[in-house]
């Protein structure tokens, strides 16, 4: 470690990076640093916002390891037998799990119609409705909120479980992750307190018990971390094999690509699209789990919500690795 690189990290965290909660560094697997900003602790537990899909991601690997899920190629119908497609439909019949995992599902709506989806008794059933259309199969379109639920009614119906069940069993459990309970809001401002709370453990859930697949899980920085370690570690976790190996180097290179970013996209991963090794699951607000897999090194980073945050993975990139790597150049 350098401490005057640390003292000048801190000093660009205070000026730049101001709204975040809580930042963790891992080295081989060794915690160089875990620090607080902002009246947070250890003990605080976030809203991560999308990092929950690449925590879906995850889920989807385990249960496809365990045999509920037999291919990213099935169809998603095939997940949803009681679901009637209206006349005329065709393009919802053809895609795939592997559409969703890869953001390359087209959608019926041009601008999302966010009202009436957090008013909705049942997410997946409100997504499914608006799968498909006349866009085209194969074509990146990220989708932050409306898309990522059929997911979650995927693991469930195949599972024969809740969301959080599945992963308090299979996942938190295993890795000492704490989440307490599903969530459901009974008002908008239930759901705004979430979002800006750092004392509410859980994951969102839909009247219907749905978990959400795109948001509302809440995490603790050093939970984060233990993700990324994870995945550093091939999927396996104090001597057990979580998730497949298999299913991590598959979900975590190139499968679409967000052209007009130039982003990298893998199965609700985000990839590291330069020189670097690696990938990251990033959220709104500047919420990130950060995989550098050259440097075997875990960033994780859990920020109160504030809009137009400046680029995450450039500070780790500028900041955070020169500071703890003593190789690095």
């Amino acid at each position: 470690m350098n401490q005057e690189k640390i003292t000048e990290l801190e000093k660009v965290i205070n000026k730049d990076h101001s709204n975040i909660g809580g930042m963790v560094v891992l080295k081989n697997g060794e915690t160089l640093y875990e620090k607080y900003f902002n009246g947070c602790t250890a003990d605080c537990r976030i809203h991560v916002y999308s990092v929950t899909k690449s925590i879906l991601s995850v889920l989807v690997g385990i249960a496809m390891d365990q045999g509920y899920i037999k291919s990213v190629s099935q169809k998603v119908l095939d997940f949803f037998p009681d679901y009637t497609v209206k006349k005329g439909e065709k393009t919802i019949q053809n895609i795939t799990l592997e559409h969703l995992l890869t953001m390359t599902a087209p959608y019926k709506y041009k601008f999302a119609p966010y009202i009436k989806y957090f008013t909705s008794d049942n997410f997946v059933k409100f997504t499914l409705n608006l799968l498909g259309g006349r866009g085209q199969i194969g074509d990146f379109c990220y989708t932050p909120l409306i898309g990522p639920d059929i997911l979650s009614g995927i693991l469930s119906n195949s599972t024969g479980r809740s969301v959080f069940d599945f992963a308090s069993e299979n996942l938190f459990s295993p890795l000492g992750i704490a989440v307490a309970r599903s969530l459901t809001f009974q008002s908008k401002e239930e759901q705004m307190a979430f979002n800006t709370s750092t004392n509410i453990s859980g994951w969102a859930s839909d009247p219907a018990g749905n978990n959400t697949g795109g948001w509302g899980l809440s995490l603790s920085p050093v939970d984060m971390a233990k993700i990324g370690q994870l995945y550093l570690n091939g999927g396996v976790w104090n001597g057990k094999q979580i998730v497949s190996k298999s299913w991590i180097e598959e979900s975590t290179k190139e499968h679409s690509r967000w052209e007009k970013c130039s982003l990298p996209y893998g199965y609700l991963w985000w990839i590291s699209g330069d020189t670097e090794q690696g990938f990251s699951a990033m959220g709104d607000g500047g919420n990130v789990i950060y995989v550098n897999t050259h440097r075997e090194m875990v960033v994780s980073i859990a920020s109160l919500f504030t809009k137009n945050v400046k680029d995450r993975i450039a500070f780790i990139k500028d900041y955070v690795e020169p500071a703890f790597d003593k190789n690095f150049s």
